[in-house]
């Protein structure tokens, strides 16, 4: 699970928030879902937009994703 927590704090679990967040709107106002779905997709691409992982105090790091590298 730490894997899990590590992927979401890089780059690519931070674009996977957003595309995950986009869909579940997506899906929820224009879909099927309804509009609760809808709402809960903001969660992950807040989540995304912002770069913070909310799994990650349950497995002892921080909420803010990895800092860029120069």
């Amino acid at each position: 699970m730490n894997n899990f927590v590590g992927f979401m704090r890089s780059p690519a679990g931070r674009t996977l928030r957003i595309v995950l967040g986009l869909f579940l709107i997506w899906w929820g106002f224009w879909g099927d879902a309804g509009v609760i779905v809808g709402m809960i997709g903001f969660v992950p691409l807040a989540a995304g937009t912002v770069n913070f992982c909310l799994f990650a105090p349950l497995f002892g790091r921080t909420i803010w994703g990895e800092a860029k590298t120069a």
